[in-house]
């Protein structure tokens, strides 16, 4: 029984076909083992960034349970001034400011400057003085801030091993459509699955050149 006339072989069109399955093949084969290597690469990068937002909040807990436990020595030392100063005993009085910590005793100062007994404006204590300032609370709020970074980080990485995942599907997609191709008689529906599977794997390469790399050992 004779064919019609479009699914007559034609040894310039199988050539043809032939040549562009083969490329086709080759790329997204390479596009696929390339892409797999990153998304490995970056789901690396993305247990370092854990491993080390990890270790930042734990350095960032430290600083802020310590400045917690040097508020509290100050709260306490204050108090005992207060009602050493109160009760008029100058010498213990005098003991206790001597052991105030120096973060503590430079507000301390600063508040007394305001004549809190007289100053009905002057802060109620010293620590609602600007210049009672921790240096653990700032590490703790700077080290907060470096594991939000770091947390980022992660999701950064995160996406972009999903992207280099995605990017395979893709590559499988031209592989299926330019194998499926040679088992297709009909040149119509031949010509479409390669086209498609051009478009896909142009659109794929396109998109993979935005994706950073990674290639540190």
């Amino acid at each position: 029984m004779a064919q019609q006339t479009d699914d007559r072989p034609a040894s310039g069109f199988d050539r043809w076909h032939e040549l562009l399955v083969a490329v086709l093949l080759v790329i997204a084969a390479v596009a696929t083992s390339w892409s797999s290597y990153q998304a490995t690469r970056w789901n690396g990068e993305q247990a370092k960034a854990a491993g080390r937002t990890g270790a930042i909040r734990i350095d960032a807990a430290r600083s802020s349970s310590l400045a917690e436990a040097q508020t509290q020595v100050d709260v306490a030392t204050f108090i005992a001034w207060a009602d050493a100063d109160r009760r008029g005993e100058s010498e213990l009085a005098r003991f206790y400011v001597s052991r105030f910590r120096p973060e503590f005793a430079k507000a301390f100062d600063a508040w007394l400057a305001t004549k809190p007994l007289t100053n009905a404006s002057a802060p109620k204590t010293p620590f609602a003085m600007p210049d009672y300032k921790l240096a653990a609370q700032a590490d703790a709020d700077r080290l907060d801030l470096a594991a939000e970074a770091s947390a980022t980080e992660v999701s950064r990485n995160i996406q972009r091993a999903s992207n280099y995942v995605l990017t395979v599907v893709l590559y499988s997609v031209v592989l299926f459509f330019a194998g499926m191709s040679t088992k297709i008689a009909s040149r119509r529906v031949r010509t479409f699955m390669l086209v498609t599977a051009c478009i896909v794997l142009l659109t794929a390469i396109g998109w993979l050149f935005t994706f950073p790399v990674s290639l540190s050992v």
